[in-house]
Order: structure tokens, then C-alpha cells, then sequence
């Protein structure tokens, strides 16, 4: 029987790409509208673990992996639609991947490419996505604009309301404010905790404060090796392992 409070369980996962081994025997459970924050530093496996969990590797053919992933249950490496696994694990990635098109139709892109005809169920989504990113009050006035035009910032806020458009039960963020300034960074991590009563979260980021004021638990990885997880104000104030400690306090990084 699956406990209702576990959305993701993670059984010994281990994954390589050729010859490197990017993550070793990872095993840990993500529950059901929490915001896990992973930290540590580069190379210790955070992306892989990101994308392991709506099978982005998959598009690289020297990706290999060993172990089990499951979402409610269901083992995602097993025979299911990855199409759909994506719908419902979206993803927000460290630069804004807004495309050629209006502001309106990079919102609505999901939703057309799901088989989504119906302009006024798009046009209601649309509105609730980007008022729900934090976005619309900012861009209700020039929704045919072209989305490059926006600043890095509204983009990735942009970005957001696409993955929100389709309805996900897991958003992945990957570094998602590496490269805005501090009030963009501030309306992403306040969508971010606006949304802990919907959806489940996880959120790579190298910036441990970030980590700090959003995340129930964290994640600590090093050299593709989970190290330790805690409740987020344990790790931060009383790590269990002195290399928690030596990362977060600036010893190395």
C-alpha cells in the first residue's frame, strides 16, 4: 500500500552517462506539497536527479540507469506514456526557454501541443497561469507581444506559467533564478511557496540561502552521493555531517 503523504519514492537509483556515474544508490522519499531544496556543489548529481525524475536523460543516448523511480505508486521506468509524465512533472530550467511567439502563445503552448482546442479553456488557463507566476499584471496589456522582448526575469516567470498552463502534480526547478536579479529571484520563491498547497516541488539551486528560506527539507549532494536530508532549519543550524557543514559555511563549493 502506497502512504498517501509520499509522492515520489526513490529505490536505489544510480545513473551514468558512458562511463560516469553521475548519481550512486540514491534512495530517498519526496512527500506529497513540500519544497525539497537540493544543494551542493557541481558535479554532485542535482540536474541528473532533476531529470531522472521526468525522464529528460532519456534524450541522451549514453544515459544509463539502475534502481527504481515511482510517482504515486507507478513505476515511471516501467511501460507508461512519457509524454504524459512530463505533462504532470513539469520542469523550469536555469536560463528562460521562451520561444519565438507572443507572450500569449508561449503561455498557451502546452496546452495546444496536449490537444487543448477549446480557446476559451486556453484563454481561462492562460489568465490563471500567469496571475498565478506573478507574471500577469505585467503583461496583460501586450499578451501579442513577442516574449523575447521581456526581460530575463518576466521570461522565466513566463516559463513558469507555461509548466502551470498543462496542470502539473511535480515542478522541477533547475536553478531557476541563477541568472535574475534579486526581485525577480524574490516573485519566483514567492510563487514557489504560494504553491506548497498544490503541488509537490523540488528545487536544485548552488544558492544555499535560497534553499533556506523555501525549503521544508534539503538535500545535501556531493559527488553524486546524497550525504544527508534533513528538515531545512536542522541542516541549516545542526548538520549531521561535517561536509554539510564545510558547504554550507563556505569551506568549499
Amino acid at each position: 500500500m502506497v502512504d498517501s503523504c509520499i509522492k515520489i519514492t526513490i529505490v536505489d537509483l544510480s545513473a551514468s552517462y558512458g562511463a560516469v556515474c553521475a548519481l550512486k544508490s540514491l534512495s530517498l522519499d519526496v512527500r506529497e506539497g513540500e519544497i525539497l531544496s537540493v544543494i551542493g556543489p557541481s558535479n554532485s548529481g542535482k540536474t541528473t536527479f532533476l531529470r531522472c525524475l521526468n525522464r529528460f536523460n532519456d534524450t541522451n543516448p549514453h544515459f544509463s540507469h539502475r534502481g527504481m523511480v515511482t510517482i504515486n505508486g507507478i513505476d515511471i521506468y516501467g511501460n507508461i506514456d512519457v509524454e504524459m509524465l512530463r505533462k504532470k512533472v513539469g520542469m523550469v530550467f536555469a536560463l528562460p526557454t521562451v520561444l519565438p511567439m507572443s507572450v500569449w502563445e508561449n503561455a498557451a503552448y502546452g496546452l495546444r501541443r496536449h490537444g487543448i482546442r477549446d480557446e476559451r479553456m486556453i484563454a481561462l488557463s492562460v489568465e490563471n497561469s500567469l496571475r498565478a507566476a506573478y507574471l500577469w499584471d505585467e503583461v496583460k496589456d501586450r499578451l501579442e507581444a513577442a516574449a523575447l522582448n521581456l526581460s530575463g526575469g518576466q521570461q522565466q516567470r513566463l516559463c513558469l506559467a507555461r509548466t502551470l498552463a498543462v496542470e502539473p502534480d511535480i515542478i522541477l526547478y533547475d536553478e531557476p533564478c541563477s541568472g535574475l536579479d534579486p526581485i525577480s529571484t524574490a516573485k519566483i520563491e514567492e510563487a514557489m511557496i504560494h504553491f506548497k498547497d498544490k503541488y509537490t516541488q523540488i528545487l536544485v539551486t548552488n544558492n544555499t540561502k535560497q534553499a533556506a528560506r523555501v525549503g521544508n527539507r534539503t538535500a545535501f549532494f556531493l559527488m553524486g552521493q546524497m550525504v544527508e536530508l534533513d528538515a531545512t532549519n536542522k541542516i541549516f543550524t545542526s548538520p549531521s555531517d561535517q561536509r554539510t557543514e564545510d558547504y554550507i559555511s563556505g569551506r568549499f563549493g
